[in-house]
């Protein structure tokens, strides 16, 4: 199993960026793919990014499709999610997670972070 530790949220405006940060511990990071999923207040955990675990392959939630970037160093074992463009209804605690079964849904991941608040004021 991994461990996992967000970091790097936190308020900004509309229109700018942050970059939040995963760092992962356990023998499985480099054979595990990453993703980033998000819960904002009174709604459902959704999908937001996805991983290889080799970094080869990415995939997006068609909300931030073209304005966030997920990576990963295995050298660091961290996995980033470069935010830009932000606007308010990206207003969420951001949850970075593991897994080694393909696809998008919460149950394709076995280990979860504990949360980073990110607030993006109008």
């Amino acid at each position: 199993q991994v461990q996992l530790v967000e970091s790097g949220g936190g308020l900004v405006q509309a229109g700018g960026s942050l970059r939040l940060s995963c760092a992962a511990s356990g023998r499985t990071f480099t054979t595990s793919a990453m993703g980033w999923f998000r819960q904002a207040p009174g709604k459902e955990r959704e999908f937001v990014a996805r991983i290889s675990c080799n970094g080869y392959n990415t995939f997006y939630a068609d909300s931030v499709k073209g304005r966030f970037t997920i990576s990963r160093d295995n050298a660091k074992n961290t996995v980033y999610l470069q935010m830009n463009s932000l606007k308010p209804e990206d207003t969420a605690v951001y949850y970075c997670a593991a897994g080694e079964v393909p696809g998008t849904k919460l149950a394709n991941f076995g280990s979860w972070g504990q949360g980073t608040q990110v607030t993006v004021s109008s």
